[in-house]
C-alpha cells in the first residue's frame, strides 16, 4: 500500500513539475531541458522496476533518482546565480548577506528554491524503490 501511495505521489509530481516547465517556457537552454528530460525517462525507469523488481532495476532506479537530487541541487544554485545578477544589475550597491538575502527572498523570478522539487521527487522515488513489495508478491530486491 505505502509503495503504491509513493508512486502515485511520484508520477503526479512528475507531471504537475513537466506541465509546469513546460507552460513557463522553461526551454531556452540545453540546461532547462534537464529536468523534463529526467521526467520523461523516469516513466520507463520506474514502470521497468515496478514490474521486473530486481536488484539491476533497482539500481538503475537509484541512479535516476540520484539525477534528480543533483538536478534539484544545481538547479537551485542556477536559480540562485540568476537571481544575484538581477539584483546586482537593479543595484550594483548590493554585497555580502544583503545580497543573499534578496536574491533569495526577493519576489522576482526564478524562484531559488523551485528546483526543490526535483530533490523531493527524487527522494520520493528512492524510498519508493527501498519499500518492500507486498509479501503476497516476490522480489529479488536488495534490503
Amino acid at each position: 500500500m505505502l509503495r503504491s501511495f509513493l508512486l502515485l505521489i511520484f508520477v503526479l509530481g512528475v507531471i504537475g513539475g513537466a506541465a509546469e516547465l513546460v507552460l513557463l517556457g522553461h526551454t531556452e537552454d540545453w540546461q532547462q531541458w534537464v529536468p523534463l528530460a529526467l521526467f520523461l525517462l523516469s516513466f520507463p525507469v520506474v514502470l521497468f522496476h515496478a514490474i521486473v523488481r530486481r536488484a539491476l532495476t533497482f539500481r538503475i532506479l537509484q541512479a535516476t533518482m540520484l539525477m534528480f537530487v543533483i538536478s534539484g541541487v544545481v538547479g537551485c544554485w542556477f536559480h540562485y546565480q540568476a537571481k544575484r545578477e538581477f539584483k546586482l544589475e537593479t543595484n550594483p550597491a548590493l554585497a555580502g548577506w544583503e545580497l543573499v538575502r534578496e536574491a533569495i527572498f526577493s519576489g522576482t523570478t526564478p524562484p531559488v528554491l523551485a528546483p526543490g522539487m526535483m530533490i523531493q521527487l527524487g527522494l520520493i522515488g528512492l524510498a519508493y524503490g527501498y519499500c518492500r513489495p507486498s509479501s503476497s508478491s516476490t522480489s529479488n530486491q536488495p534490503s
